[in-house]
């Protein structure tokens, strides 16, 4: 019931956002006198191609949507691995090194500066020394939101921006999930061209499977850092913080336990003079509690862009 209340609030948060910032547009600009642009300011795909390594024993957690795609690769690799007939005195499995390649194909609607809507599947494939590499296939759909609650424009107080993505593992299976990954991020900008600046941000993932025999437990994570932007339009940011995860137990494989530990987060992307992304690179560490290592390039394709 927990994820069906979720995706609900999601969708009417959406939807009243959304209305409010195209009203908004729908006057005219009061410097210039003339219509006001279209509520939508751009149309893309945010194409995302994913790579993540993942120790025996761990599973992938982090920050941003792709520790979505390393949960997910990690429990089908199980699940593969619980498929095998259970043979008398047959020792416990646990979980084995897995390294994992997909891509994220959101189709992303900007409504204004403040709003973006977007939703999209993630095709993947994954590796282990036992069972090889897995076939190449959809393994599961998304939709979320991204809203500025409070923007600076040179004020005292942070930009406060909210992010709730809903992931739901495709094909259903007995180990099929689903995810709910919500941020909430303060950026403090230093100058009014808001090229320099601080951040920090909380962000919770909430995992549901779909078999009282599994459990996965919540993330939470806290991190504090900066973002610089150049002249000539590169920027870069930084993130450094704390994570808690609450465990997992999967069937027959050993428990994974529950730990608090460090992650590092960089990103380097080259915007427009709009402040639209071209291209971008995320490169993560995150000790869950082995080092799991996570690298994201991001190339985004404009139908519409302004």
């Amino acid at each position: 019931m927990a994820p069906r209340l979720t995706f609900a609030l999601v969708m009417l948060a959406m939807l009243a956002t959304s209305g409010s910032a195209v009203a908004r547009n729908d006057k005219t600009d009061d410097e210039t006198g003339e219509p006001a642009p279209s509520g939508i300011a751009n149309v893309y795909i945010d194409f995302r191609t994913n790579y993540a390594y993942v120790p025996g024993g761990a599973l992938s957690t982090g920050l941003g949507d792709t520790s979505l795609f390393g949960a997910l690769s990690e429990i089908a690799t199980l699940r593969k691995l619980l498929d095998r007939p259970v043979l008398p005195g047959r020792p416990q499995l646990s979980a084995p090194t897995n390294q994992g390649i997909g891509v994220d194909v959101p189709l992303t609607v900007d409504l204004g500066d403040s709003l973006s809507l977007y939703g999209g599947f993630t095709g993947s494939t994954s590796y282990n020394g036992l069972s090889g590499w897995s076939d190449v296939a959809v393994t599961s759909w998304f939709l979320g939101f991204q809203a500025d609650v409070y923007q600076q424009n040179g004020g005292v107080f942070p930009t406060l921006t909210l992010q709730s993505t809903l992931t739901r593992s495709v094909p259903d299976a007995p180990l099929a999930t689903t995810s709910v990954n919500t941020v909430v991020e303060a950026k403090y900008a230093l100058d009014p061209d808001e090229t320099r600046g601080w951040l920090a941000g909380v962000q919770y993932t909430h995992v549901e499977v779909d078999s009282a025999l599994a459990r996965v437990g919540s993330t939470t994570a806290g991190y504090v850092g900066g973002f610089y932007q150049w002249d000539n339009n590169w920027k870069v940011s930084a993130r450094a913080g704390i994570q808690s995860f609450g465990g997992a137990q999967l069937l027959a494989v050993t428990p994974l336990a529950s730990y608090t530990q460090p992650l590092i987060r960089l990103d380097l992307d080259r915007m427009d003079d709009d402040d639209n992304r071209l291209f971008g690179v995320t490169a993560q560490i995150a000790w869950a509690p082995k080092p799991v290592y996570q690298l994201t390039v991001r190339t985004p394709l404009y139908a519409i862009k302004n």
